[in-house]
């Protein structure tokens, strides 16, 4: 079976990347999924049933659009579907991840939002990350959670469940998940210190301006943006807060 240098190498990223995200414990088990275009009708995917710490690249499946299994010893991801929602509406998008990020998930739990800027770096990279609400995990509910939201996001919160990252390459699709993690580990270590204030209408316009100016796009709705009055209420009280400690 002949295959080519390019799809080679991107067996051998995904094998990588799948190792990493088990190492920084951003799945356990059989947790998680991976896939990347290879053509314009074909998709590269893990199995089903592999811890990512192990895989292979003789391992990895390749499917069509529509899930079916074209080449490989297994059976794809049973997560593939939320994967095909992605590509079906994201021409830009060529790489998929999914992961169990700890500290992501416990953010859905918590009921903690992260789709206004509260990190001003994430903006550069990740924008806005939706929580789309609970599905059954590895039934059709899942690609019909994420469908309002896949258009316009880079990054997204599964309730319950994980997060999914989008990239040009698998390379982008990973660093968005290692930054979601990085700022849903800060956001819990914030809330259990105290209130976290948001950032003031004048700090998100100038955090637009830096972020635009450079080129990328502003992935925040701009109605995201807290009223100067409440943003100063917030303050208020955490300053009362502090001062009976």
């Amino acid at each position: 079976m002949y295959i080519s240098s390019q799809e080679e190498k991107l067996r051998q990223e995904m094998v990588l990347v799948g190792s990493r995200m088990h190492d920084q414990g951003y799945i356990s088990g059989y947790d998680g999924n991976i896939s990347v275009r290879v053509g314009q009708d074909r998709l590269l995917c893990t199995p089903s049933g592999v811890n990512k710490a192990f895989l292979h690249p003789t391992d990895i499946v390749v499917i069509d659009l529509k899930g079916e299994r074209l080449r490989g010893k297994s059976g794809p991801s049973s997560e593939v579907l939320m994967h095909l929602e992605v590509y079906s509406r994201r021409t830009d998008v060529a790489c998929v991840v999914h992961a169990h990020p700890p500290h992501a998930v416990a953010c859905t739990l918590a009921g903690i939002s992260m789709s206004v800027p509260q990190v001003p770096e994430t903006a550069f990279i990740l924008g806005a990350v939706p929580t789309a609400p609970y599905a059954t995990p590895g039934t059709a509910e899942v690609p019909e959670s994420i469908r309002p939201f896949v258009k316009s996001c880079e990054a997204l919160l599964l309730a319950r469940h994980g997060a999914l990252t989008m990239g040009r390459d698998l390379r982008e699709a990973y660093d968005r998940l290692e930054a979601l993690e990085h700022v849903a580990k800060v956001l819990f270590l914030a809330r259990n210190l105290g209130e976290v204030p948001p950032l003031t209408p004048d700090e998100v316009a100038r955090l637009k301006a830096s972020v635009t100016a450079r080129g990328i796009p502003w992935r925040y709705p701009e109605s995201e943006a807290m009223p100067s009055n409440l943003v100063d209420a917030i303050v208020e009280r955490v300053v009362e807060r502090l001062g009976r400690r």
